[in-house]
């Protein structure tokens, strides 16, 4: 673990912050990809990600002061203390806006950003391994490791959950990218498909993190990984069941009618106006 990469006079630029940034670009690469292939100006990306950035840090803030309103006064303004799921919420809440001021469709935006995200967490917990935090429960698994100047610090052997997320999220991305996206047909889906498999990822991860059970025995990050598991797939079901309602059915089969009729005019409006010639 190194939670300094460089410490020279008064310049230390610490991994965390870092591979923070790192993630960042990231994600505001995948994206202008994304968007790219979508037939969208990928100058747009330069706003989505300052949007990001401000909601994203502001919304893991101040979800990590809700969990330990004792460290108002240590971690309210330090680089450190910031919760995922907050700084999810914050930054959709955030990028949402701007897509909303936007011309494209804000679904549209949202699937350009589904692998983005994916990414950008894959790399961003990189940093949390290299700073020694968010690590798990104790294991005699050979890939467990210790973190004796970690935050906190450990001498006993854990399980690396940051690297379990990292490969985690690249198999979300590999999924989404590669899996999903050649066979969803709706807007919307692939952004959806994302939060359910987060949900499904952070879900499974958190029975070796540290965090205490609050309820049932699941801990907070768990309930909040049911919620997103159950928002997501319903509305991906919901959003690519209504492609299939929309091709069966009498108004379904009257607008095919009305197709092929326009269609008849238009080729009889043609030949009209070539035999004028």
């Amino acid at each position: 673990m190194y939670p300094e990469l460089v410490d020279i006079g008064p310049v230390t630029i610490h991994s965390f912050g870092l591979m923070m940034a790192l993630a960042f670009v990231t994600a505001g690469l995948v994206t202008g990809w994304q968007l790219g292939r979508r037939g969208v100006d990928p100058d747009i990306t330069y706003s989505l990600l300052i949007a990001a950035i401000i909601g994203g840090v502001v919304g893991a803030k101040l979800h990590y002061l809700a969990i330990h309103p004792d460290q108002f006064d240590t971690e309210a303004f330090s680089g450190t203390g910031l919760v995922w799921y907050g700084g999810l919420f914050g930054g959709a809440l955030a990028v949402s806006v701007v897509a909303y001021l936007s011309k494209p469709p804000i679904a549209l935006i949202a699937d350009a950003i589904a692998p983005a995200l994916a990414a950008a967490y894959a790399v961003g917990r990189i940093g949390c391994f290299l700073n020694g935090d968010d690590y798990g429960v104790p294991t005699s698994l050979p890939w467990g490791m210790s973190f004796p100047e970690g935050s906190p610090p450990t001498t006993q052997v854990v399980h690396p959950t940051q690297l379990y997320e990292t490969f985690g999220s690249l198999v979300i991305l590999a999924l989404i990218l590669w899996v999903l996206a050649p066979r969803l047909h709706r807007l919307g889906s692939l952004f959806w498909s994302y939060v359910f498999l987060a949900g499904v990822e952070r879900f499974l991860v958190e029975f070796v993190r540290t965090n205490d059970p609050v309820l049932a025995g699941l801990t907070q990050q768990q309930w909040i990984s049911v919620a997103l598991i159950v928002i997501g797939g319903v509305a991906v079901w919901w959003n690519e069941s209504r492609d299939a309602e929309l091709s069966k059915g009498p108004r379904a089969e009257r607008r095919r009618q009305q197709r092929k009729a326009g269609k008849k005019s238009l080729t009889g409006a043609s030949e009209g106006a070539s035999a004028g010639k």
